[in-house]
């Protein structure tokens, strides 16, 4: 990879979830060919860990979303902030 580790995380954190989980595929599917050398191997593994946590953030944020939309008793949609402890 040509870019700089900082321009690497910055285009990363530009990317949707489908967008990084799309490259993400890609990349294991590069590493699992064997076709890769050593040096482009580690390359991708790393932007591979980056997409990953990059995705695991976005799935959480989603799900507190989905946690703060609650029902009350009698069926109406209500909004609760999210407990996160």
């Amino acid at each position: 990879m040509t870019e700089s580790p900082a321009a690497d995380d910055a285009d990363i954190s530009t990317l949707s979830f489908e967008q990084a989980l799309a490259e993400l595929e890609r990349i294991v599917s590069e590493l699992e060919s064997g076709e890769a050398d050593l040096e482009r191997a580690v390359d991708v593994y790393r932007r591979g860990a980056k997409l990953r946590a990059h995705c695991e953030a976005k799935l959480k944020a989603a799900q507190m979303k989905v946690d703060s939309i609650l029902l009350d008793s009698d069926g109406a949609v209500r909004a609760e902030k999210a407990d996160l402890s």
